[in-house]
């Protein structure tokens, strides 16, 4: 099962400045367990390295991330390009 979701990032904005990219990528964690109904999540490391891109204050708006659902149950996500 594959899947692309464009997820909002906007609530993250609300933590402090200093903890905001930690916080997104748990957030897109818990975004891709509620809608792909897996618990063992895998993020690619081009996610991590978009979200951090401008630094851990500056946080993109949204990411769009293609997630893949495998036999066994684990979800593979990657960033679309």
């Amino acid at each position: 099962m594959e899947r692309t979701y464009t997820i909002p990032l906007r609530r993250v904005k609300n933590v402090p400045r200093t903890k905001r990219a930690p916080k997104a990528i748990k957030f897109i964690r818990e975004f891709l367990k509620r809608h792909m109904k897996s618990e063992n999540i895998i993020l690619d490391s081009s996610i991590n390295e978009k979200v951090w891109e401008r630094g851990i204050q500056k946080i993109p708006q949204k990411i769009k991330i293609k997630a893949i659902k495998e036999e066994d149950g684990t979800v593979k996500a990657e960033l679309v390009e």
